[in-house]
C-alpha cells in the first residue's frame, strides 16, 4: 500500500481514531475524534474552540493518534502516527459538512458552526500495523519528512547460528545469507533475537 492509500483507511475505514495529548504539566489525554478529510495526504480533524482538547492543541504543535479496526484482535489492522498540526481555522469547514453529513444533526446551523475550527495535520510519520495476514504485516510510511527507521538489524560478525530464527515468533529471519536479515514487514520488534544472538550483533535503530 501506497501511504495515501493507508491514509484513506484511516480516513474512511477506521474514521474514529484516539488521540493523544499533554496537558501543561506533561500529562497524558486522550480523545477519540474523527478524521474528517484526507487532501494531498493530509487529515482533517475540528473541534470546538470550548473545550479543553482545543487548548491542549494550541498550546503544543503535535499529536499522536492511533485507529483501530477488526473485529476482534487477529483480524485487526491498526494505523498509528505521530505528527505536527495547525489550527487552519475556518477553512474546509463548509467541505467536511458536506462530507460528513452527520455533523449537522450536532452542529446543525451556521451559528453553532461558528465556534468550530479545523486542524490539519501536514507532517507525520506512522504505521500500519495488520495482524490478519500470516505472518503479521507492518509498513512505515511518512508525510512531509524523512523516514526515521524502527525496528531491529542484524550486523557484521554474526556467525549464522540460527538462534535468532528459532525463538522468532513470525520466523521473519531470513537465514539462507550472513548476516542473516531480518525481514522488517514481518517482525514484530519483540527484541528476542537480540536477547538470545550469543554474539551480540544484533540492534535496535
Amino acid at each position: 500500500m501506497n501511504t495515501h492509500e493507508i491514509l484513506k483507511v484511516l480516513q474512511e475505514d477506521i474514521h474514529t481514531v484516539i488521540i493523544a495529548t499533554t496537558d501543561q504539566k506533561g500529562y497524558p489525554y486522550t480523545c477519540a475524534i474523527d478524521m474528517m478529510l484526507l487532501e494531498d495526504e493530509s487529515l482533517y480533524f475540528l473541534t470546538a474552540r470550548g473545550k479543553a482538547f482545543y487548548d491542549r492543541l494550541m498550546k503544543q504543535s503535535h499529536i499522536a493518534l492511533t485507529g483501530l479496526k477488526g473485529e476482534d484482535t487477529m483480524s485487526s489492522v491498526a494505523i498509528s502516527l505521530q505528527g505536527t498540526i495547525k489550527n487552519i481555522g475556518h477553512e474546509r469547514l463548509d467541505e467536511i459538512f458536506e462530507k460528513n453529513p452527520y455533523m449537522k444533526e450536532i452542529y446543525p446551523d451556521e451559528i453553532s458552526r461558528e465556534v468550530l475550527e479545523v486542524f490539519q495535520i501536514d507532517k507525520c510519520q506512522g504505521e500500519y500495523f495488520d495482524l490478519s495476514q500470516k505472518p503479521i504485516y507492518r509498513q512505515s510510511f511518512v508525510v512531509n519528512e524523512s523516514l526515521k527507521k524502527s525496528g531491529y538489524y542484524v550486523g557484521e560478525g554474526c556467525i549464522g547460528c540460527k538462534m535468532c530464527y528459532r525463538v522468532c515468533p513470525q520466523k521473519c529471519i531470513d537465514i539462507s545469507s550472513k548476516p542473516v536479515v531480518i525481514l522488517q514487514d514481518h517482525c514484530l520488534h519483540c527484541g528476542k533475537c537480540q536477547e538470545v544472538c550469543p554474539k551480540q550483533v544484533i540492534s535496535r535503530y
